[in-house]
C-alpha cells in the first residue's frame, strides 16, 4: 500500500564516439565524458550518445516526394539543397541534407564514393510497395514512411540510430537484467493498441516475422510473408514503441516457419532489416558461416544475435558440443542465444555451471542469453540476466514451451529471496506538487511488474538533508527519487552516516551528480549481486566503512553488503526530450540560451546540453559554476546590448534551443525572449529551433504558444518529467517501463 508520511530529522549517528578517424577537441572529450561515463557497480552513467557517422547524407526520394528531404534535413538541424546525380558529391558537403529523385539516383549511385556518402532511400508506401528493388538494394539505408500520419519521432530514431548516433546496446547491457517480449500476432496491428502495456518490463520487441500472415487476394495467406509486407510491419512497430526491435525469421526446425531449404531467402530478409535500421538482427546458427559472416561484417549499427535452438531433448550443458557451439556462435556476434529443451530439472543447474564457465574462460566473448525450455526448464529464467524472452497474457500465443511474463519471473525470484521487499521513497517538499501523484503510478508499475517493493511518499519538513540519512539508514531501503532534489555537498556535509560511507566503498557518486552537484536519485546495490555482462570487473566484494562505525553495527540499518549511488536522472530525462524529434547531432556546436532564477536550477539543463555538445550557451538569470562550465563557451546576458549582439551573430552562435527554468510567473519574460530569438534564424531559414518550458503550474501568458507561432519545436515539462520517471524508475528497480506506458498510467494530471 502507498503512505504519505511525514519525516523530521532524526538524530542518528565502449565504439569510440569520435568514429570514422574524427579527431575530438577537448571540448568533445569533455561532452564525452558527459555523455558516457561509466560508474563501477554497473549503473550506466550515459546517455548513449555519439557522434556517429559524418559522411555526407544524401536522400533519395520518390515521385512528387520532394518534401521528405527537408524533413530529414530538419531532423539533422541541417540546410539542404537538391542534386542531381551522385558525381561530384564529398564529404566535404557534411554540413549539408542533399536529395536527389530516384530516377537521377539510378544512374550512378553504384558509382558513388561511399566512403564520402550515406545513401537512404525514402519509400512512402503510397506510392505502392515494394520500393525499387535496384535502388533497394544498391543503397545504405531505406526508411518506409506513410504519405499521412508522418511521424517525426520515428524518423529522429531511424537516422539517429543509423548514424551511429546513438547506442542502444551498451546502455543495455550494463543493466543487471534484460528482458524482450516476442509479438506473436500475425499482424502487428493487432498488437498496436495494447502495446504500451505489452511491453512494460520489457527492454526490447521481438518481431516474429515467420509468424506474419500476409493475406491474399483469394482469402488465403502467403506461405511466407513478403518482403513489402514484413517493411510495412516493421514500420507500424516502429511508429509505436521506442523500445529496440529484434527481427527474427525462426525456421521450421526451431518451431518457426521459415523454410530451411532457402538459405539465401534468410540473408535477403536480414539484410533488409539492416537497412529498415532495426537495432538487433537473431541469425540461427545453422545458416552457412558465408551468410553469417557478410550480415555481420554489414551489420551497420545494428547488432547480431546468433541464436541456436535445440529441440530434441538430448543436448547436454556439460558436454564438448554445447562449447563447441558458444564458440561457432561468438565468431559472428554481439549476442550469443542458446537455447534448450531439458527433461530433468537438474540441467537447469548444469546450464548455470556451463554460464559461469563460459564467463570465466571466455571473459571478452558477447553476452550470453541462455535459458532452458518447457515447463521445467523455467527455472532457468529465473536465472538468465540476458535478453530472456518474456510473454504477456494478452498475447495470442506463446513464442516457446515455458516462457514465462516478467510477472512471473518477478515472483519467482521474490520466492527464491533473490528480489527482497524494499521500500522504496519519493521524497517531497511541502512545495512540491509533482512528487505525490507519482504514488499511484509506481504502484502500477510494482503489481504489472509482479515487484514485491512497497512505495511511499516522504514529506521532508525542512532544507535539513538529516532525514534523508534516516531513510537510507534502513535494512529495508531499497532507494529513492528526491522532488526536488537536494544538493550534493548538502548531502555530504550535513549527514554524518553518508560521510562515513564516503571514506570507504560504500557510496559512489556518479560524473553527472557531482558535476551537476545535485542528486535526484538514490539507488541501492549489494555487492554480492552478479554484475551485469559488460560491467568491468571493479565491484568492491566487501565494504569497510570507516568514521562512524555506529551505523554499520545498527542491525536494523543499511546491510554491510549493499551500497548507496547518489545519482542524477533528470539531465537524461532532458536529454530524451530534445532528441525525441531531433538526432543528437542537429545541437552538436550550436548555441544555447538558458533562462533560471540560480544555477542549481539550470545544473542539469548545462550538462544536457555538454553531453549534446552544444558549443556555446547564453545564459540569463544566474553564474555558471567552473564544473558546469568547463568544456562549454558560457556568455552571460548582463544588458539589453549583449542580448542585441546575440540576435544579430551568424548561425552557428545564434540560440538554436532556447531552454527556460523559470517559474510561471515569470513567463512574461520568457515569452519577451522567444519573440526575440524566434524572428532570427540567420541564413539557414529551413532549420526549426526548439524551445523547453520546464515551468509547471497556472502562468500569465503561454510561453510555448509564442514559440510555435514563432516557428519553434515546443516541449514541456510534462516530457520531460515522463522521460526523468523512465530513467528513475530504471535506476531504482533496473526494469523498463516506456515513455508512453507513464503517460499513460499517469494521467496527464500527473505533471
Amino acid at each position: 500500500m502507498t503512505t504519505v508520511q511525514q519525516l523530521h530529522p532524526a538524530h542518528t549517528p565502449s565504439r569510440s564516439p569520435g568514429s570514422n578517424g574524427a579527431v575530438m577537441s577537448s571540448a568533445e572529450a569533455d561532452a564525452t565524458q558527459a555523455s558516457r561515463s561509466l560508474v563501477s557497480n554497473g549503473t550506466s552513467d550515459t546517455s548513449g550518445l555519439r557522434k556517429g557517422d559524418t559522411r555526407t547524407v544524401v536522400i533519395i526520394y520518390g515521385p512528387r516526394q520532394e518534401s521528405i528531404v527537408s524533413v530529414f534535413a530538419d531532423v539533422l538541424g541541417k540546410p539542404y539543397r537538391m542534386a542531381d546525380s551522385f558525381q561530384g558529391i564529398t564529404s566535404l558537403e557534411q554540413d549539408l541534407v542533399l536529395g536527389i529523385s530516384l530516377e537521377s539516383a539510378k544512374i550512378d549511385i553504384s558509382t558513388r564514393n561511399r566512403d564520402a556518402v550515406v545513401a537512404i532511400n525514402a519509400h512512402s508506401i503510397n506510392l505502392g510497395m515494394p520500393p525499387d528493388t535496384y535502388i533497394s538494394a544498391q543503397c545504405d539505408y531505406e526508411y518506409l514512411y506513410p504519405g499521412t500520419s508522418f511521424s517525426r519521432r520515428d524518423l529522429a530514431r531511424f537516422i539517429s540510430f543509423t548514424l551511429g548516433q546513438i547506442n542502444h546496446h551498451d546502455s543495455l547491457m550494463s543493466k543487471p537484467r534484460t528482458y524482450f517480449i516476442s509479438t506473436t500476432f500475425p499482424d502487428v496491428r493487432a498488437a498496436l493498441p495494447n502495446l504500451d502495456i505489452l511491453t512494460v518490463g520489457a527492454d526490447a520487441v521481438e518481431l516474429r516475422v515467420d509468424l506474419l500472415k500476409e493475406p491474399l487476394h483469394d482469402g488465403s495467406c502467403a506461405p511466407i510473408p513478403s518482403l513489402s509486407y514484413v517493411g510495412e510491419q516493421v514500420m507500424l512497430l516502429r511508429q509505436r514503441t521506442e523500445l529496440p526491435i529484434i527481427f527474427t525469421t525462426r525456421c521450421t526446425s526451431e518451431n518457426g516457419r521459415f523454410p530451411m531449404d532457402k538459405p539465401d531467402l534468410y540473408y535477403e530478409y536480414l539484410f533488409r532489416a539492416i537497412q529498415w535500421g532495426v537495432e538487433y538482427i537473431d541469425v540461427e546458427l545453422w545458416l552457412p558461416e558465408y551468410i553469417r559472416r557478410k550480415l555481420y561484417e554489414k551489420r551497420g549499427s545494428s547488432r547480431i544475435m546468433s541464436a541456436f535452438h535445440d529441440f530434441s531433448g538430448t543436448f547436454k550443458w556439460p558436454s564438448s558440443q554445447a562449447e563447441s557451439i558458444f564458440l561457432e556462435s561468438r565468431k559472428y556476434a554481439d549476442i550469443i542465444k542458446m537455447i534448450s529443451i531439458i527433461n530433468d530439472p537438474n540441467e537447469n543447474f548444469e546450464l548455470e555451471y556451463f554460464r559461469s564457465k563460459i564467463r570465466a574462460e571466455y571473459p571478452g566473448s558477447p553476452p550470453l542469453s541462455a535459458v532452458n525450455m518447457g515447463e521445467t526448464g523455467q527455472f532457468s529464467r529465473t536465472l538468465n540476466k540476458v535478453f530472456t524472452p518474456i510473454t504477456h497474457p494478452l498475447l495470442p500465443i506463446i513464442a516457446a514451451p515455458g516462457q514465462l511474463s516478467a510477472a512471473e519471473i518477478n515472483a519467482a525470484l521474490s520466492t527464491l529471496g533473490q528480489l527482497p521487499k524494499k521500500s522504496i521513497y519519493g521524497v517531497s517538499s511541502p512545495f512540491s506538487r509533482i512528487a505525490t501523484p507519482y504514488a499511484p503510478f509506481y504502484e502500477k508499475c510494482f503489481n504489472e511488474l509482479g515487484l514485491p517493493h512497497q512505495f511511499s511518499v516522504v514529506e521532508r519538513q525542512s532544507k535539513d538533508s538529516g532525514f534523508i540519512e534516516t531513510l537510507c539508514n534502513q535494512k529495508s531501503f531499497g532507494g529513492a527519487y528526491l522532488s526536488p532534489p537536494v544538493s550534493l555537498s548538502s548531502l555530504m556535509n550535513n549527514c554524518s552516516f553518508f560521510a562515513s560511507l564516503s571514506n570507504g566503498p560504500g557510496l559512489s557518486i556518479t560524473e553527472a551528480a557531482r558535476t551537476i552537484g545535485m542528486v535526484d536519485t538514490i539507488i541501492v546495490r549489494s555487492c554480492s549481486s552478479t554484475p551485469p555482462p559488460s560491467a568491468p570487473p571493479a565491484t568492491p566484494s566487501s565494504f569497510h566503512r570507516k568514521g562512524d562505525t555506529s551505523f554499520g553495527h545498527n542491525a536494523n540499518g543499511l546491510p554491510l553488503n549493499s551500497s548507496l549511488i547518489f545519482d542524477n536522472a533528470n539531465w537524461r530525462g532532458l536529454v530524451s526530450t530534445l532528441t525525441r524529434d531531433l538526432a543528437p547531432s542537429a545541437y552538436v556546436d550550436r548555441a544555447a540560451l538558458v533562462l533560471a532564477t540560480n544555477a542549481d536550477d539550470a545544473a542539469s539543463t548545462m550538462y544536457a546540453l555538454k553531453a549534446l555538445r552544444i558549443g556555446k550557451v547564453y545564459t540569463v538569470g544566474f553564474k555558471t559554476p567552473p564544473d558546469l562550465a568547463r568544456g562549454l563557451e558560457v556568455q552571460p546576458f548582463n544588458n539589453l546590448e549583449s542580448l542585441q549582439r546575440a540576435r544579430t551573430v551568424h548561425d552557428k552562435a545564434n540560440p538554436f534551443v532556447i531552454i527556460s527554468a523559470l517559474g510561471p510567473e515569470k513567463s512574461n519574460i520568457v515569452g519577451m525572449l522567444v519573440r526575440v530569438f524566434g524572428g532570427s534564424r540567420g541564413l539557414s531559414t529551413q532549420i526549426r529551433k526548439v524551445f523547453l518550458d520546464l515551468a509547471d503550474g497556472p502562468r500569465k501568458g503561454d510561453p510555448s504558444l509564442i514559440a510555435e507561432q514563432s516557428g519553434f519545436a515546443t516541449y514541456g515539462v510534462a516530457d520531460t518529467t515522463a522521460f526523468t520517471t523512465v530513467q528513475t524508475f530504471r535506476l531504482l528497480v533496473g526494469q523498463n517501463v516506456p515513455y508512453s506506458f507513464v503517460r499513460l498510467a499517469s494521467g496527464q494530471g500527473m505533471f
